[in-house]
């Protein structure tokens, strides 16, 4: 139900910049897809849960169906402008009782909504989750700092070999050629201008001060050989969020909701079912 008590025109305007979609009755279950994705993505898993849940879609801006021309350098910045965008959602639809699927940044994204507003979330599931992407000391993040700048330097310097490149090492699914090709479109189909800059924020990011700070209960998936979050990170994180559950999943790569609907739907049932 919509917060009519809110602007009418402010309504409209989060509803459209975000491209939300909205279906089904019950218990609101939003879906935050990741870097270089849009909602689209969700789509494999989406109908096993469409009959028992409210389920609420969206493109964060600059992705998918979004209204790019609400796109600030400044806001989006760091996390929190699109911390911003999902708080936005959730109070433009008054939700309450939520539960957060969210995908690869929007773990830490969701999680920084959820610290902002607990009163709003019920559960969280975070699909590939990193609170920082860089090793340091003693923390594996997978990747040492030389490794991500030159990342994002291959992305200025030519964002469509970087995608060619990069869009099938994080699928890491070769029998499912199909799978890392929709995810190079996707990247492809992003304005590079803005996929750089969300790139520098994603991989530069550092929430590991956060994760205590995490009142909402988790469960969080961590795949087998995940190029972007390695199992230490996944191990971490149970160990710093509260309360959290780790499920150590067989599907391989980082999009498993893509790769291995079925793996995915299964233990998020579960948990939403013995949880509840």
């Amino acid at each position: 139900m919509l917060n009519y008590k809110l602007n009418p025109a402010y309504v409209t305007d989060v509803l459209l910049r975000n491209n939300v979609k909205i279906t089904g009755e019950g218990q609101p279950m939003l879906f935050a897809h990741g870097f270089g994705c849009d909602q689209k993505m969700w789509r494999f898993i989406t109908p096993a849960f469409e009959k028992d849940y409210q389920l609420i879609l969206f493109d964060y801006v600059g992705a998918g169906n979004s209204d790019k021309s609400a796109y600030d350098n400044e806001k989006y910045n760091d996390l929190n402008g699109y911390v911003q965008d999902v708080l936005d959602i959730v109070t433009t639809l008054d939700l309450k009782n939520v539960i957060l699927i969210a995908h690869s940044v929007s773990c830490m994204i969701s999680l920084l909504s959820s610290i902002k507003e607990p009163h709003r979330f019920a559960k969280m599931v975070f699909i590939g989750p990193s609170a920082c992407y860089i090793n340091n000391g003693a923390y594996v993040g997978g990747f040492e700092k030389k490794d991500i700048l030159d990342l994002l330097e291959t992305m200025e310097k030519n964002y469509i070999e970087w995608a060619n490149f990069l869009a099938p090492a994080i699928m890491k699914n070769p029998e499912n050629p199909e799978l890392g090709k929709e995810l190079n479109q996707s990247f492809c189909s992003t304005d590079p201008t803005i996929a750089k800059q969300f790139a520098a924020v994603t991989f530069l990011s550092d929430n590991r001060k956060d994760l205590s700070k995490m009142t909402t209960p988790t469960l969080l998936l961590q795949c087998t050989n995940d190029l972007l979050a390695p199992k230490e990170v996944g191990e971490y994180l149970h160990r710093e969020i509260p309360g959290s559950t780790l499920k150590i999943m067989n599907a391989t790569g980082h999009c498993p909701h893509m790769s291995a609907p079925g793996e995915t739907i299964s233990l998020i049932k579960n948990y939403l079912f013995n949880a509840s």
